[in-house]
Protein backbone atom coordinates (compact mmCIF):
# COMPACT_ATOMS: atom_id res chain seq x y z
CA UNK A 1 0.00 0.00 0.00
CA UNK A 2 1.27 3.48 -0.87
CA UNK A 3 1.88 5.33 2.38
CA UNK A 4 3.33 8.72 1.54
CA UNK A 5 1.24 11.81 2.27
CA UNK A 6 1.42 12.99 -1.32
CA UNK A 7 0.20 9.64 -2.63
CA UNK A 8 -2.61 9.54 -0.08
CA UNK A 9 -3.80 13.00 -1.09
CA UNK A 10 -3.62 12.13 -4.76
CA UNK A 11 -5.55 8.91 -4.18
CA UNK A 12 -8.24 10.69 -2.18
CA UNK A 13 -8.65 13.25 -4.95
CA UNK A 14 -9.08 10.45 -7.48
CA UNK A 15 -11.61 8.58 -5.36
CA UNK A 16 -13.57 11.75 -4.63
CA UNK A 17 -14.28 12.04 -8.33
CA UNK A 18 -11.16 13.26 -10.09
CA UNK A 19 -10.83 11.83 -13.60
CA UNK A 20 -7.61 10.26 -14.77
CA UNK A 21 -6.69 11.70 -18.15
CA UNK A 22 -4.17 9.10 -19.24
CA UNK A 23 -5.28 6.01 -21.14
CA UNK A 24 -8.66 7.29 -22.29
CA UNK A 25 -7.95 6.54 -25.93
CA UNK A 26 -7.73 2.82 -25.30
CA UNK A 27 -10.71 2.81 -22.95
CA UNK A 28 -12.83 4.86 -25.31
CA UNK A 29 -12.25 2.79 -28.45
CA UNK A 30 -15.66 2.14 -30.08
CA UNK A 31 -16.81 -1.43 -29.69
CA UNK A 32 -17.17 -3.20 -33.00
CA UNK A 33 -20.76 -4.20 -33.62
CA UNK A 34 -22.17 -2.02 -30.87
CA UNK A 35 -25.69 -0.76 -31.49
CA UNK A 36 -25.88 2.78 -32.88
CA UNK A 37 -26.93 5.53 -30.53
CA UNK A 38 -30.66 6.15 -30.41
CA UNK A 39 -30.34 9.18 -28.20
CA UNK A 40 -27.56 10.68 -26.08
CA UNK A 41 -27.08 9.05 -22.70
CA UNK A 42 -26.67 11.42 -19.76
CA UNK A 43 -24.18 10.52 -17.05
CA UNK A 44 -25.00 6.88 -16.19
CA UNK A 45 -22.54 6.57 -13.27
CA UNK A 46 -24.66 8.32 -10.63
CA UNK A 47 -24.38 5.28 -8.33
CA UNK A 48 -20.59 5.17 -8.32
CA UNK A 49 -18.44 2.04 -8.43
CA UNK A 50 -17.59 -0.76 -6.02
CA UNK A 51 -15.48 -3.89 -5.69
CA UNK A 52 -15.80 -6.99 -3.57
CA UNK A 53 -15.17 -10.67 -2.84
CA UNK A 54 -11.38 -10.45 -3.30
CA UNK A 55 -9.34 -13.57 -4.05
CA UNK A 56 -5.56 -13.76 -4.55
CA UNK A 57 -5.98 -13.50 -8.32
CA UNK A 58 -9.33 -11.78 -8.87
CA UNK A 59 -11.89 -9.33 -7.54
CA UNK A 60 -15.44 -8.34 -8.48
CA UNK A 61 -15.85 -4.90 -10.05
CA UNK A 62 -19.34 -3.41 -9.92
CA UNK A 63 -21.31 -0.52 -11.32
CA UNK A 64 -24.90 0.08 -12.34
CA UNK A 65 -26.01 2.43 -15.09
CA UNK A 66 -28.68 4.84 -13.85
CA UNK A 67 -28.84 8.35 -15.34
CA UNK A 68 -32.13 8.93 -13.45
CA UNK A 69 -31.62 6.76 -10.35
CA UNK A 70 -34.82 7.66 -8.48
CA UNK A 71 -37.31 6.87 -11.24
CA UNK A 72 -40.32 5.07 -9.78
CA UNK A 73 -40.00 2.13 -12.18
CA UNK A 74 -36.64 1.24 -10.64
CA UNK A 75 -34.90 1.19 -14.03
CA UNK A 76 -32.80 4.29 -13.40
CA UNK A 77 -33.76 6.07 -16.61
CA UNK A 78 -32.11 3.47 -18.85
CA UNK A 79 -33.57 2.24 -22.14
CA UNK A 80 -34.80 -1.34 -22.11
CA UNK A 81 -31.82 -2.82 -23.96
CA UNK A 82 -28.32 -3.94 -23.10
CA UNK A 83 -25.31 -1.65 -23.20
CA UNK A 84 -21.65 -2.67 -23.62
CA UNK A 85 -19.54 -1.30 -20.77
CA UNK A 86 -15.77 -1.12 -21.09
CA UNK A 87 -13.67 -1.70 -17.96
CA UNK A 88 -10.01 -1.36 -17.01
CA UNK A 89 -7.80 -2.43 -14.13
CA UNK A 90 -4.54 -0.57 -13.61
CA UNK A 91 -1.60 -0.71 -11.24
CA UNK A 92 -1.75 3.06 -10.77
CA UNK A 93 -4.48 5.68 -10.49
CA UNK A 94 -3.40 7.43 -13.71
CA UNK A 95 -4.00 4.26 -15.71
CA UNK A 96 -0.59 4.26 -17.35
CA UNK A 97 -0.09 0.60 -16.31
CA UNK A 98 -3.30 -1.13 -17.36
CA UNK A 99 -3.08 -4.86 -16.66
CA UNK A 100 -6.60 -6.08 -17.48
CA UNK A 101 -9.47 -4.73 -19.56
CA UNK A 102 -12.58 -5.95 -21.27
CA UNK A 103 -16.23 -5.42 -22.07
CA UNK A 104 -19.20 -6.39 -19.94
CA UNK A 105 -22.86 -6.22 -20.89
CA UNK A 106 -25.19 -4.12 -18.73
CA UNK A 107 -28.40 -6.11 -19.07
CA UNK A 108 -31.81 -4.53 -18.37
CA UNK A 109 -32.86 -7.82 -16.74
CA UNK A 110 -30.30 -7.01 -14.02
CA UNK A 111 -31.19 -3.29 -13.86
CA UNK A 112 -28.15 -2.53 -16.06
CA UNK A 113 -25.77 -3.65 -13.32
CA UNK A 114 -22.32 -4.97 -14.14
CA UNK A 115 -20.45 -7.61 -12.12
CA UNK A 116 -17.00 -8.10 -13.66
CA UNK A 117 -14.95 -10.93 -12.15
CA UNK A 118 -11.58 -9.50 -13.09
CA UNK A 119 -9.03 -12.32 -13.07
CA UNK A 120 -5.36 -12.79 -13.79
CA UNK A 121 -4.32 -10.36 -11.04
CA UNK A 122 -1.38 -10.67 -8.68
CA UNK A 123 -1.92 -11.53 -5.00
CA UNK A 124 -1.71 -8.92 -2.28
CA UNK A 125 -1.70 -5.98 -4.69
CA UNK A 126 -3.45 -2.63 -4.83
CA UNK A 127 -5.27 -1.92 -8.10
CA UNK A 128 -7.42 0.84 -9.57
CA UNK A 129 -10.40 0.35 -11.87
CA UNK A 130 -12.95 2.30 -13.89
CA UNK A 131 -15.70 1.91 -16.47
CA UNK A 132 -16.72 3.72 -19.64
CA UNK A 133 -19.93 3.73 -21.65
CA UNK A 134 -21.08 6.04 -24.45
CA UNK A 135 -18.28 8.52 -23.78
CA UNK A 136 -18.97 8.70 -20.05
CA UNK A 137 -16.17 7.78 -17.65
CA UNK A 138 -16.93 6.43 -14.19
CA UNK A 139 -15.23 7.53 -10.98
CA UNK A 140 -12.04 5.61 -10.22
CA UNK A 141 -12.16 2.90 -7.58
CA UNK A 142 -9.35 1.42 -5.52
CA UNK A 143 -9.32 -2.28 -4.73
CA UNK A 144 -6.97 -4.97 -3.49
CA UNK A 145 -6.47 -8.68 -4.03
CA UNK A 146 -6.08 -11.06 -1.10
CA UNK A 147 -2.53 -12.17 -0.25
CA UNK A 148 -1.21 -15.48 -1.56
CA UNK A 149 -2.41 -18.57 0.29
CA UNK A 150 -0.50 -19.21 3.49
CA UNK A 151 1.25 -15.84 3.63
CA UNK A 152 0.81 -13.21 6.33
CA UNK A 153 1.91 -10.13 4.39
CA UNK A 154 2.14 -6.87 6.32
CA UNK A 155 -1.08 -7.39 8.27
CA UNK A 156 -4.67 -6.44 7.51
CA UNK A 157 -6.59 -3.25 8.27
CA UNK A 158 -10.28 -4.09 8.09
CA UNK A 159 -13.27 -1.91 8.98
CA UNK A 160 -16.76 -3.25 9.52
CA UNK A 161 -20.14 -1.57 9.73
CA UNK A 162 -23.89 -2.18 9.66
CA UNK A 163 -27.33 -0.57 9.79
CA UNK A 164 -27.50 2.52 7.60
CA UNK A 165 -30.94 4.17 7.45
CA UNK A 166 -31.01 6.92 4.82
CA UNK A 167 -33.70 8.97 6.52
CA UNK A 168 -32.35 8.83 10.08
CA UNK A 169 -29.03 10.50 9.42
CA UNK A 170 -26.18 11.45 7.15
CA UNK A 171 -23.68 8.79 6.10
CA UNK A 172 -20.66 10.67 7.46
CA UNK A 173 -19.46 7.50 9.20
CA UNK A 174 -18.91 5.91 5.79
CA UNK A 175 -16.66 8.82 4.83
CA UNK A 176 -14.71 8.54 8.07
CA UNK A 177 -14.36 4.80 7.43
CA UNK A 178 -13.00 5.51 3.93
CA UNK A 179 -10.49 7.94 5.39
CA UNK A 180 -8.96 5.02 7.32
CA UNK A 181 -7.80 3.61 3.93
CA UNK A 182 -8.73 0.05 4.92
CA UNK A 183 -7.58 -2.98 2.95
CA UNK A 184 -11.02 -4.56 3.33
CA UNK A 185 -14.53 -3.56 4.47
CA UNK A 186 -17.20 -5.88 5.86
CA UNK A 187 -20.85 -4.85 5.86
CA UNK A 188 -22.90 -7.05 8.18
CA UNK A 189 -26.39 -6.18 7.10
CA UNK A 190 -29.23 -3.64 7.12
CA UNK A 191 -27.45 -1.87 4.27
CA UNK A 192 -30.81 -0.32 3.44
CA UNK A 193 -34.21 -0.14 5.12
CA UNK A 194 -37.60 -0.98 3.67
CA UNK A 195 -39.65 1.71 5.42
CA UNK A 196 -41.17 4.79 3.83
CA UNK A 197 -40.05 8.19 5.07
CA UNK A 198 -41.11 9.42 8.53
CA UNK A 199 -41.84 12.93 9.76
CA UNK A 200 -38.78 12.82 12.03
CA UNK A 201 -36.36 11.84 9.24
CA UNK A 202 -33.64 14.33 8.36
CA UNK A 203 -33.59 13.15 4.74
CA UNK A 204 -36.55 12.17 2.58
CA UNK A 205 -36.67 8.49 1.67
CA UNK A 206 -37.90 7.96 -1.90
CA UNK A 207 -40.95 5.82 -2.55
CA UNK A 208 -43.35 3.81 -0.38
CA UNK A 209 -42.33 0.85 1.78
CA UNK A 210 -40.40 -1.50 -0.49
CA UNK A 211 -42.36 -4.56 -1.60
CA UNK A 212 -41.75 -4.80 -5.36
CA UNK A 213 -38.67 -5.20 -7.52
CA UNK A 214 -39.09 -1.62 -8.76
CA UNK A 215 -39.28 -0.37 -5.18
CA UNK A 216 -36.21 -2.24 -3.97
CA UNK A 217 -34.24 -1.12 -7.02
CA UNK A 218 -35.20 2.49 -6.40
CA UNK A 219 -34.31 2.24 -2.69
CA UNK A 220 -30.88 0.75 -3.37
CA UNK A 221 -30.29 3.43 -5.98
CA UNK A 222 -31.11 6.24 -3.58
CA UNK A 223 -28.63 4.88 -1.05
CA UNK A 224 -25.95 4.53 -3.69
CA UNK A 225 -26.34 8.20 -4.72
CA UNK A 226 -24.94 9.22 -1.32
CA UNK A 227 -21.37 10.56 -1.85
CA UNK A 228 -20.09 9.26 1.50
CA UNK A 229 -21.26 5.73 0.76
CA UNK A 230 -19.84 5.99 -2.76
CA UNK A 231 -16.47 6.96 -1.33
CA UNK A 232 -16.45 4.00 1.06
CA UNK A 233 -17.23 1.62 -1.78
CA UNK A 234 -14.57 3.16 -4.01
CA UNK A 235 -11.86 2.93 -1.35
CA UNK A 236 -11.59 -0.83 -0.75
CA UNK A 237 -13.16 -4.19 -1.62
CA UNK A 238 -16.21 -5.17 0.44
CA UNK A 239 -17.54 -8.46 1.77
CA UNK A 240 -21.30 -8.06 2.23
CA UNK A 241 -24.06 -10.05 3.87
CA UNK A 242 -27.63 -9.02 4.54
CA UNK A 243 -29.71 -8.95 7.69
CA UNK A 244 -33.47 -8.43 7.79
CA UNK A 245 -34.20 -4.90 6.54
CA UNK A 246 -32.90 -5.53 3.04
CA UNK A 247 -36.17 -7.48 2.78
CA UNK A 248 -38.37 -6.67 5.82
CA UNK A 249 -38.04 -6.47 9.59
CA UNK A 250 -37.33 -9.76 11.43
CA UNK A 251 -38.23 -12.15 8.64
CA UNK A 252 -37.22 -15.76 9.22
CA UNK A 253 -36.80 -18.07 6.22
CA UNK A 254 -40.24 -18.09 4.56
CA UNK A 255 -42.02 -16.53 7.56
CA UNK A 256 -42.64 -12.76 7.37
CA UNK A 257 -42.92 -10.50 10.39
CA UNK A 258 -46.71 -10.39 9.94
CA UNK A 259 -48.88 -12.76 7.88
CA UNK A 260 -48.43 -11.87 4.22
CA UNK A 261 -49.50 -14.12 1.32
CA UNK A 262 -47.24 -12.09 -0.97
CA UNK A 263 -44.08 -12.56 1.07
CA UNK A 264 -42.46 -15.03 -1.34
CA UNK A 265 -42.73 -12.51 -4.16
CA UNK A 266 -41.42 -9.77 -1.89
CA UNK A 267 -38.47 -11.91 -0.82
CA UNK A 268 -37.59 -12.79 -4.42
CA UNK A 269 -37.73 -9.11 -5.41
CA UNK A 270 -35.53 -8.08 -2.47
CA UNK A 271 -32.95 -10.78 -3.27
CA UNK A 272 -32.85 -9.80 -6.93
CA UNK A 273 -32.30 -6.12 -6.15
CA UNK A 274 -29.67 -6.95 -3.52
CA UNK A 275 -27.63 -8.95 -6.02
CA UNK A 276 -27.98 -6.25 -8.66
CA UNK A 277 -26.66 -3.57 -6.33
CA UNK A 278 -23.79 -5.37 -4.59
CA UNK A 279 -20.28 -6.40 -5.74
CA UNK A 280 -21.03 -10.13 -5.62
CA UNK A 281 -19.83 -13.03 -7.74
CA UNK A 282 -22.17 -14.75 -10.19
CA UNK A 283 -22.40 -17.72 -7.79
CA UNK A 284 -24.59 -15.50 -5.58
CA UNK A 285 -27.13 -14.71 -8.31
CA UNK A 286 -30.57 -15.53 -6.88
CA UNK A 287 -32.91 -18.17 -8.19
CA UNK A 288 -36.39 -17.11 -7.19
CA UNK A 289 -36.61 -17.02 -3.39
CA UNK A 290 -33.19 -18.65 -2.93
CA UNK A 291 -29.80 -16.93 -2.89
CA UNK A 292 -26.58 -18.53 -1.66
CA UNK A 293 -24.89 -15.70 0.26
CA UNK A 294 -22.82 -17.60 2.84
CA UNK A 295 -19.27 -18.01 1.59
CA UNK A 296 -15.65 -18.03 2.70
CA UNK A 297 -12.62 -15.85 1.91
CA UNK A 298 -9.03 -16.29 3.02
CA UNK A 299 -6.72 -13.32 3.59
CA UNK A 300 -3.57 -15.33 3.04
CA UNK A 301 -2.75 -17.37 6.13
CA UNK A 302 -3.62 -14.47 8.41
CA UNK A 303 -7.40 -14.58 8.54
CA UNK A 304 -10.28 -16.54 7.07
CA UNK A 305 -13.65 -14.80 6.86
CA UNK A 306 -16.66 -17.10 7.11
CA UNK A 307 -19.56 -14.91 5.96
CA UNK A 308 -22.85 -16.24 7.37
CA UNK A 309 -26.53 -15.82 6.52
CA UNK A 310 -28.63 -15.97 9.69
CA UNK A 311 -31.94 -15.01 8.02
CA UNK A 312 -32.64 -17.27 5.06
CA UNK A 313 -32.49 -20.65 6.79
CA UNK A 314 -33.49 -19.94 10.40
CA UNK A 315 -36.44 -21.29 12.33
CA UNK A 316 -39.08 -18.72 13.24
CA UNK A 317 -38.30 -16.67 16.33
CA UNK A 318 -39.30 -18.44 19.55
CA UNK A 319 -42.20 -17.43 21.77
CA UNK A 320 -43.55 -14.87 19.31
CA UNK A 321 -40.29 -12.88 18.97
CA UNK A 322 -39.32 -9.86 21.08
CA UNK A 323 -37.58 -10.05 24.47
CA UNK A 324 -38.88 -12.99 26.49
CA UNK A 325 -38.45 -14.39 30.02
CA UNK A 326 -38.64 -18.15 30.65
CA UNK A 327 -39.07 -19.07 26.98
CA UNK A 328 -38.54 -22.84 26.87
CA UNK A 329 -38.87 -22.96 23.10
CA UNK A 330 -35.56 -21.16 22.64
CA UNK A 331 -33.79 -24.13 24.31
CA UNK A 332 -35.12 -26.71 21.82
CA UNK A 333 -31.99 -28.50 20.50
CA UNK A 334 -33.59 -28.88 17.08
CA UNK A 335 -33.87 -25.14 16.55
CA UNK A 336 -31.37 -23.55 14.17
CA UNK A 337 -30.42 -20.04 13.13
CA UNK A 338 -28.15 -21.15 10.28
CA UNK A 339 -29.93 -24.17 8.86
CA UNK A 340 -28.34 -27.62 8.86
CA UNK A 341 -26.49 -27.28 5.54
CA UNK A 342 -24.84 -23.97 6.41
CA UNK A 343 -23.90 -25.28 9.86
CA UNK A 344 -22.17 -28.30 8.28
CA UNK A 345 -20.37 -25.98 5.85
CA UNK A 346 -19.18 -23.82 8.75
CA UNK A 347 -18.09 -26.81 10.83
CA UNK A 348 -16.09 -28.20 7.93
CA UNK A 349 -14.44 -24.85 7.19
CA UNK A 350 -13.45 -24.23 10.79
CA UNK A 351 -12.15 -27.78 11.22
CA UNK A 352 -9.98 -27.50 8.11
CA UNK A 353 -8.79 -23.95 8.74
CA UNK A 354 -5.12 -23.23 9.27
CA UNK A 355 -5.63 -19.49 9.51
CA UNK A 356 -4.21 -17.54 12.41
CA UNK A 357 -7.63 -15.88 12.92
CA UNK A 358 -11.01 -17.40 12.02
CA UNK A 359 -13.61 -14.66 11.72
CA UNK A 360 -17.39 -15.07 11.47
CA UNK A 361 -18.99 -12.14 9.65
CA UNK A 362 -22.64 -12.32 10.67
CA UNK A 363 -25.65 -10.31 11.74
CA UNK A 364 -27.16 -10.72 15.21
CA UNK A 365 -25.81 -10.74 18.78
CA UNK A 366 -23.92 -13.98 19.41
CA UNK A 367 -22.89 -13.80 23.08
CA UNK A 368 -25.49 -14.35 25.76
CA UNK A 369 -27.11 -11.01 26.59
CA UNK A 370 -29.50 -10.91 29.54
CA UNK A 371 -31.63 -7.79 29.08
CA UNK A 372 -33.50 -7.94 32.41
CA UNK A 373 -32.23 -6.81 35.81
CA UNK A 374 -32.58 -9.27 38.66
CA UNK A 375 -33.05 -13.02 38.90
CA UNK A 376 -35.24 -13.50 35.82
CA UNK A 377 -33.34 -13.51 32.56
CA UNK A 378 -34.75 -11.83 29.45
CA UNK A 379 -33.34 -12.58 26.02
CA UNK A 380 -33.88 -11.35 22.48
CA UNK A 381 -35.56 -14.07 20.47
CA UNK A 382 -34.18 -12.65 17.22
CA UNK A 383 -30.54 -13.07 18.35
CA UNK A 384 -28.54 -16.27 18.92
CA UNK A 385 -30.05 -16.30 22.44
CA UNK A 386 -33.27 -17.42 20.77
CA UNK A 387 -31.40 -20.41 19.30
CA UNK A 388 -29.36 -21.59 22.30
CA UNK A 389 -28.36 -25.03 21.00
CA UNK A 390 -27.36 -23.60 17.63
CA UNK A 391 -25.17 -21.03 19.40
CA UNK A 392 -23.61 -23.67 21.66
CA UNK A 393 -22.61 -25.82 18.69
CA UNK A 394 -20.97 -22.92 16.85
CA UNK A 395 -19.23 -21.73 20.02
CA UNK A 396 -17.74 -25.20 20.43
CA UNK A 397 -16.49 -25.02 16.83
CA UNK A 398 -14.83 -21.67 17.55
CA UNK A 399 -13.19 -23.14 20.62
CA UNK A 400 -11.46 -25.65 18.37
CA UNK A 401 -9.76 -22.96 16.29
CA UNK A 402 -6.54 -21.15 17.09
CA UNK A 403 -8.31 -17.77 17.43
CA UNK A 404 -12.06 -17.39 17.01
CA UNK A 405 -13.64 -13.98 16.39
CA UNK A 406 -17.32 -13.11 15.82
CA UNK A 407 -18.24 -9.85 14.11
CA UNK A 408 -21.79 -8.57 14.55
CA UNK A 409 -24.09 -5.68 13.63
CA UNK A 410 -27.87 -5.25 14.08
CA UNK A 411 -28.22 -3.73 17.58
CA UNK A 412 -27.23 -0.09 16.83
CA UNK A 413 -24.72 -0.08 19.68
CA UNK A 414 -21.04 -0.84 20.07
CA UNK A 415 -20.31 -3.88 22.22
CA UNK A 416 -17.30 -6.05 22.99
CA UNK A 417 -17.67 -9.42 24.69
CA UNK A 418 -15.68 -12.47 25.72
CA UNK A 419 -17.28 -15.70 24.48
CA UNK A 420 -17.48 -18.42 27.10
CA UNK A 421 -17.92 -22.18 26.72
CA UNK A 422 -20.80 -21.88 29.22
CA UNK A 423 -22.27 -18.36 29.15
CA UNK A 424 -23.95 -18.94 32.54
CA UNK A 425 -20.56 -19.52 34.16
CA UNK A 426 -18.28 -16.46 33.83
CA UNK A 427 -15.22 -18.48 34.85
CA UNK A 428 -15.72 -21.14 32.14
CA UNK A 429 -13.08 -21.35 29.39
CA UNK A 430 -13.07 -18.76 26.66
CA UNK A 431 -13.77 -19.85 23.08
CA UNK A 432 -13.36 -16.51 21.30
CA UNK A 433 -14.36 -12.86 21.34
CA UNK A 434 -17.23 -10.89 19.82
CA UNK A 435 -16.95 -7.38 18.38
CA UNK A 436 -20.23 -5.60 17.66
CA UNK A 437 -20.43 -2.54 15.41
CA UNK A 438 -22.98 0.15 16.11
CA UNK A 439 -25.08 1.58 13.28
CA UNK A 440 -23.99 4.04 10.62
CA UNK A 441 -27.16 6.11 11.22
CA UNK A 442 -30.00 3.89 12.45
CA UNK A 443 -31.43 5.22 15.70
CA UNK A 444 -30.21 8.75 15.19
CA UNK A 445 -27.45 10.43 17.18
CA UNK A 446 -27.55 8.13 20.22
CA UNK A 447 -26.59 9.24 23.73
CA UNK A 448 -24.06 8.79 26.53
CA UNK A 449 -26.08 6.21 28.45
CA UNK A 450 -24.03 3.38 29.96
CA UNK A 451 -26.71 0.64 30.08
CA UNK A 452 -25.81 -0.59 33.58
CA UNK A 453 -28.30 -3.48 33.42
CA UNK A 454 -26.52 -5.16 30.53
CA UNK A 455 -23.08 -4.62 32.04
CA UNK A 456 -24.17 -5.88 35.48
CA UNK A 457 -26.10 -8.93 34.28
CA UNK A 458 -23.48 -9.94 31.71
CA UNK A 459 -19.95 -9.77 33.16
CA UNK A 460 -18.50 -11.15 29.91
CA UNK A 461 -19.64 -7.97 28.10
CA UNK A 462 -16.71 -5.60 28.42
CA UNK A 463 -17.87 -2.52 26.49
CA UNK A 464 -21.04 -0.68 25.47
CA UNK A 465 -21.53 2.61 23.62
CA UNK A 466 -24.67 4.16 22.16
CA UNK A 467 -23.22 6.35 19.45
CA UNK A 468 -23.08 5.85 15.69
CA UNK A 469 -19.90 4.79 13.88
CA UNK A 470 -17.93 1.69 12.84
CA UNK A 471 -15.14 -0.59 14.06
CA UNK A 472 -11.58 -0.43 12.76
CA UNK A 473 -9.53 -3.60 13.21
CA UNK A 474 -5.91 -4.50 12.64
CA UNK A 475 -4.93 -8.16 12.26
CA UNK A 476 -1.31 -9.33 12.62
CA UNK A 477 0.07 -12.81 13.35
CA UNK A 478 0.45 -11.97 17.05
CA UNK A 479 -2.51 -9.68 17.80
CA UNK A 480 -5.94 -8.40 16.84
CA UNK A 481 -6.66 -4.77 17.70
CA UNK A 482 -10.16 -3.28 17.57
CA UNK A 483 -10.86 0.47 17.75
CA UNK A 484 -14.50 1.44 18.29
CA UNK A 485 -15.01 4.63 16.28
CA UNK A 486 -17.89 6.98 17.10
CA UNK A 487 -19.42 10.21 15.79
CA UNK A 488 -21.10 12.75 18.09
CA UNK A 489 -23.97 13.30 15.64
CA UNK A 490 -25.43 11.95 12.40
CA UNK A 491 -28.58 14.06 12.15
CA UNK A 492 -26.27 16.82 10.94
CA UNK A 493 -23.54 16.16 8.37
CA UNK A 494 -19.72 16.13 8.54
CA UNK A 495 -19.18 15.19 12.19
CA UNK A 496 -15.65 14.12 13.17
CA UNK A 497 -14.88 10.63 14.39
CA UNK A 498 -13.02 9.60 17.53
CA UNK A 499 -12.06 6.39 19.28
CA UNK A 500 -14.38 5.49 22.17
CA UNK A 501 -12.40 2.42 23.26
CA UNK A 502 -9.71 0.04 22.01
CA UNK A 503 -9.17 -3.63 22.76
CA UNK A 504 -6.51 -6.15 21.85
CA UNK A 505 -6.65 -9.93 21.62
CA UNK A 506 -3.37 -11.82 21.75
CA UNK A 507 -2.69 -14.94 19.70
CA UNK A 508 -4.05 -18.04 21.49
CA UNK A 509 -5.68 -15.96 24.26
CA UNK A 510 -9.45 -15.60 23.66
CA UNK A 511 -9.74 -12.60 25.98
CA UNK A 512 -10.36 -8.90 25.39
CA UNK A 513 -7.79 -6.53 26.89
CA UNK A 514 -8.74 -2.85 26.94
CA UNK A 515 -5.83 -0.55 26.09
Amino acid sequence: MVSSSASAIARRNVLLGGTAAVGLTALGTPLAGAAPAVRPLTDPFTLGVASGDPLPDSVVLWTRLAPAPLNDDGLGGMPSRAFPVLWQVSENERFTRVVRSGVALADPRLAHSVHVEAGGLRPGREYFYRFRVRGHLSPVGRTRTAPAHGTFGSGLTMCFASCSHFGEGFFTAYRRLAEEHPDLVLHLGDYQYEYETKAADVRVVAGPETRTLAGYRQRHAQYKTDPDLQLAHATAPWLVVWDDHETENNWADEVPEQPDPGFSDRRAAAFQAYYENMPLRSSARPRGIDMRLYRRFAWGGLATFHMLDTRQYRDDQACGDGTRVNCAERLDPARTITGAEQERWLADGLARSRARWDVLGQQVFFAQRDLRAGVDQGFSMDAWDGYRASRDRVAAMLGGTRNGVVLTGDVHRHYAADLKANPDQPDSPGVGVELVATSITSGGDGDEGTNPTVRTENPHIKFYKNRRGYVRTRFTPTELRADFQILPAVRTPDAPSSTAASFTVADRDPTLHQT
